[in-house]
């Protein structure tokens, strides 16, 4: 099953447009999906394995949308009393308000818009965060994104995505014929699941990138990450 993928072709979540009610439900469901399908399990296990009691930890979040995994791990941060600092980017100003105004008792958490490609950071991260935003890119921006991961990072990198397959696509279809069926989401998670890499492709693209001695695993519902800790 090969991956598909025309970059002429955007999902509607990415296309210019201002707030409105089609987007906010778009990314309401986003986080439900995140919260019932495991991405939000899968993030918080490498947090409870990174994050220390009091310790001060600077994070960034690599295309955050509506920044639901920033708020995850602040909340734990707050439960162990780690001192966190996250920059959370997209580069969707409407998608970025709606995370700013579902942020409001987060001040720990700064969102900046931005492309992840062009963005001049300064400094670097303690933990750098890519979570179900590869498969939005080309192979070779693929590579790019996980090579600017690797430069960010001065401990530690995660990157989590779908996992193409037999399951993915027919979970994904089922899902939004019979419960998440608004034309956004509907049309936005069927392409996604095409668009997204297989567990092979995955780790050839981390090693286009240059990544070493990297773990790779399967995660539950048709997930997968790879991670690593700097030298």
């Amino acid at each position: 099953m090969k991956r598909s993928f025309d970059p002429a072709v955007l999902e509607m979540m990415d296309r210019p447009q201002p707030i409105s009610a089609e987007l906010e439900r778009d990314l309401e469901r986003i986080r439900q999906l995140n919260r019932w399908f495991g991405s939000y399990r899968l993030v918080l296990g490498f947090m409870r394995r990174w994050l220390r009691p009091g310790a001060r930890v600077r994070i960034v979040d690599l295309a955050t949308g509506s920044g639901d995994i920033p708020r995850l791990i602040a909340d734990y941060a707050r439960k162990i009393g780690a001192q966190i600092e996250i920059d959370a980017l997209d580069r969707q100003p409407a998608t970025l308000e709606v995370a700013t105004k579902l942020s409001t008792n987060y001040p720990e958490i700064y969102y900046r818009e931005t492309d992840i490609l062009g963005w001049d950071s300064v400094g670097t991260y303690d933990v750098v965060l890519c979570t179900l935003a590869l498969h939005h890119f080309s192979d070779e921006d693929a590579v790019s994104v996980l090579q600017r991961c690797r430069e960010l990072s001065r401990k530690f990198v995660l990157v989590s995505d779908l996992r193409r397959g037999f399951l993915l696509q027919t979970g994904v279809y089922l899902l939004t014929a019979l419960i998440f069926r608004e034309p956004m989401t509907r049309y936005d998670a069927r392409l996604s699941a095409a668009r997204a890499f297989s567990f092979t492709e995955m780790r050839d693209l981390a090693v286009r990138a240059g990544w070493e001695h990297f773990g790779h695993n399967r995660f539950r519902f048709a997930r997968q990450a790879i991670w690593f800790k700097a030298a």
